[in-house]
Parts: C-alpha cells; sequence; structure tokens
C-alpha cells in the first residue's frame, strides 16, 4: 500500500499539536492527560517514523553546546529585563498569554513532572525537528523533498521555517524566531538530524531544569 513520503515526518507533529490543544477539553486527570501527551506522539515516532530516525552526530559536543547557547538566548531577556515579556508586542490576541499548560495541581506532583520532562526532553525534540527542519524546510522548496538532502539550503524556506517556528511559540516568539534560525543553521552546517536533536533535547532539559528551579511555570507552554 502507497504511503505517503511526508507521513513519518509530519505525523508525530501533528498528534503532538492536536493533544496540545485537545487535551485540556477531555476533561482527564492531569497525569492521564499528561500521560497522553507524552505517549501518544511517542507511539507515533515508534509506528509511523522509526525508518527515518537517526541518532548518529556528526559533533555531539558542539550540538550539546549550542543547545544550552539557546537555552540563555530563551531566557535571558526576561532575566535581564523585568517586564518584558509583559508588553502588547508579545501577549496578544494571536501570540496568547503567558499561560503554562502544566495544571496546578500537578506542580507537587513528582509523576506528572516527570512525564512533563519527559515529553520536553526527549519527545518534543525529536517530533519538533523532525517536522521543522527534516520535513518543511525542504517542502518548501520542492513538494518532492526526498529529493533534497537535509539541510539543503534555501534563504526563503530556512526564514519561513524559523517563523512558523516562532508562532508555534507564541508570548515567546522573539526568542523562537533566534531559536529556529539558529536550529536551521546548525543542520545546514551539519547536515544530520542527530546533532538537532541532541542540541533540541539539551536546550528543553536546560529550559525544564530552570522551571523546576525558579518556579517560572509559564516558561513550559
Amino acid at each position: 500500500m502507497h504511503r505517503n513520503p511526508a507521513l513519518p515526518w509530519v505525523l508525530p507533529f501533528a498528534v503532538f499539536m492536536l493533544l496540545l490543544a485537545a487535551g485540556p477539553h477531555l476533561g482527564l486527570s492531569h497525569r492521564a492527560e499528561l500521560a497522553l501527551r507524552l505517549f501518544a506522539p511517542a507511539a507515533a515516532l515508534a509506528v509511523f517514523s522509526w525508518r527515518i530516525l537517526d541518532f548518529r552526530c556528526v559533533s555531539p559536543w558542539m550540538s550539546a553546546l549550542l543547545g544550552v547557547g539557546v537555552f540563555f538566548v530563551w531566557v535571558a531577556p526576561d532575566a535581564l529585563i523585568p517586564g518584558y515579556r509583559d508588553s502588547v508586542l508579545f501577549q496578544n490576541i494571536l501570540t496568547g498569554s503567558l499561560k503554562t499548560t502544566l495544571p496546578a495541581e500537578a506542580r507537587d506532583d513528582m509523576l506528572a513532572i516527570a512525564m512533563r520532562v519527559a515529553r520536553a526532553a526527549l519527545v518534543v525534540p525529536l517530533v519538533e525537528e523532525l517536522f521543522w527542519r527534516g520535513w518543511l524546510m525542504r517542502w518548501l522548496v520542492r513538494h518532492d523533498f526526498g529529493q533534497l538532502p537535509l539541510g539543503y539550503y534555501q534563504a526563503g524556506a530556512s526564514w519561513i521555517t524559523a517563523a512558523l517556528f516562532a508562532v508555534e511559540h507564541g508570548p515567546y516568539w522573539d526568542v523562537g524566531l533566534i531559536a529556529g534560525a539558529v536550529y536551521n543553521g546548525w543542520l545546514v552546517r551539519t547536515r544530520c538530524l542527530g546533532d538537532l536533536f541532541l542540541a533540541h533535547a539539551v536546550t528543553n532539559a536546560c529550559l525544564a531544569a530552570f522551571v523546576l528551579w525558579t518556579g517560572r511555570w509559564e516558561l513550559w507552554l
């Protein structure tokens, strides 16, 4: 049976975004909702994307350092400028508001926190990198995207991908744009999604540690 070649790249992200939007309306307990958001995208990855998942890295140490650098870029504006993100530029009808998706009752639940950290550091980097940089950055150039190598650079496609990645991050669109551009550039440099998985995972793991240390739950959109 013919299968759309985009499916392994797109479906896990689609499942992730659908559950992010629908989760609060399903009437589940906070643990059940967090488990669904963790395991459903992971299952989509395991069933549909396992053939294209390649965790080999060309430059693991630099990828990890890049991930740390993106983390500092992400938190720096709010740390250096009190009230920076209170502006209508960041919180409005289009970008939304600084409101975490983690229910208040889950913040003292160690299992719930563990599932949230696992989703951020293990699942999100895979589903987002497959979609944004593995698929979209090539598909915008050629719809038969498989004819282009990973990391193929075309300026318009790269910046559209970075801009849409920024939009996905709502009130953090500014640092999301920078992060998207940096990740795009790193894939162009390495031509290896394994390096992007690692860099993105390190960023999200650092951000999770920062959230738990500071109580800045709004960083977990």
